[in-house]
């Protein structure tokens, strides 16, 4: 495997690693105190970053 390759799947990686914690974030949220929208900001910029990430993967991934 290129370096290329192998930086895209550690980049894919922490993209998913970054979408879970999200929506881990939210459910764990949800169920104990719907109340306070703090957790729900902190959930929402995990996951626009694990899915901006997935995207650079992929970007890189095609281009190697």
């Amino acid at each position: 495997m290129n370096p290329a390759g192998r930086r895209a799947s550690t980049v894919r990686i922490i993209g998913n690693v970054a979408l879970v914690a999200g929506v881990l974030v939210s459910i764990i949220t949800l169920s104990s105190d719907a109340g306070s929208a703090e957790p729900h900001v902190l959930a929402g910029f995990l996951v626009a970053t694990g899915i901006g990430l997935r995207i650079e993967a992929a970007i890189r991934d095609f281009r190697a």
